[in-house]
This record gives structure tokens, C-alpha cells and sequence, in this order.
């Protein structure tokens, strides 16, 4: 390279580590507030662990609950009202009772998720174990 070109280059690198700075900063700021925010999720992980409570891993592979669930999730995301939070529950159906898990907006969309779901052919009981999200 000629001598012209190489303070060219020089300077173009250096212009854009001065620009790009600031743009990493900006990236990796939001991250470090989120960590330094309590996650004390305790209780929650407690109620996972037990044994009596239904997880999406404990879904019956039998034909019957698979349909029944597919028909609850279909009704609940059908349901335009909903929000996001409350189309994506986790929701477990064994033998007819359906355990809805996971956040919710407000104590409305949780009676609403649990009507929705009661109303669906094959539910014979809806173990509602929603939160409300604060």
C-alpha cells in the first residue's frame, strides 16, 4: 500500500471504532440493568419441582387428550381478546381435567381462560393454576 492509502485506512478505522462505541455500549447496558433486577423466583421453581403438579412433559401421548388439548389451545388462541401472555399457557389435558399453567394479565383473563377451556368438548375439569401477572 501507498503511504496515502494506508493513513486512508488508518483513519477509516478509526472513525468507526469512535462510531461503534457508543452503539455496543448502548447494546450491552439494557442487559447489565436486567441483571442487577431481583429473580427470585423461589417459590415458583418449588411448585415445579412437586411431584402432584402437571407439567407439559406429563402430557399423555393417548389420542383422546391429545385432541382435547389441541381443541383447548385452538379455543384459547381463537379468542382475539386474549393476551399473548394468555394464548401461550402451558396447558397439560390427562383423562378429561386440563391443568392451565403460566401467566396471565389480570384475574378477568384468567376466569376467562378457565370458561374458554371448560367450555371445550372433552374437558370434564379445568385445574386452574394461572398467575397473574403483576
Amino acid at each position: 500500500m501507498t503511504r496515502s492509502k494506508t493513513g486512508i485506512c488508518a483513519a477509516a478505522c478509526a472513525s468507526l471504532f469512535v462510531f461503534a462505541a457508543p452503539l455496543i455500549a448502548q447494546q450491552t447496558a439494557p442487559a447489565a440493568a436486567a441483571s442487577s433486577a431481583s429473580a427470585d423466583n423461589t417459590s415458583m421453581n418449588q411448585r415445579d419441582r412437586s411431584s402432584q403438579t402437571m407439567k407439559p412433559t406429563d402430557q399423555p401421548n393417548d389420542r383422546t387428550d391429545i385432541k382435547v388439548a389441541a381443541a383447548v389451545r385452538r379455543a384459547i388462541l381463537n379468542d382475539k381478546s386474549l393476551s399473548t401472555m394468555a394464548h401461550n399457557v402451558k396447558l397439560v389435558a390427562a383423562n378429561g381435567v386440563v391443568t392451565l399453567r403460566g401467566p396471565v394479565s389480570n384475574a378477568d383473563e384468567k376466569a376467562k381462560v378457565e370458561a374458554t377451556t371448560a367450555a371445550v368438548a372433552g374437558v370434564t375439569h379445568v385445574d386452574n393454576q394461572l398467575d397473574i401477572k403483576h
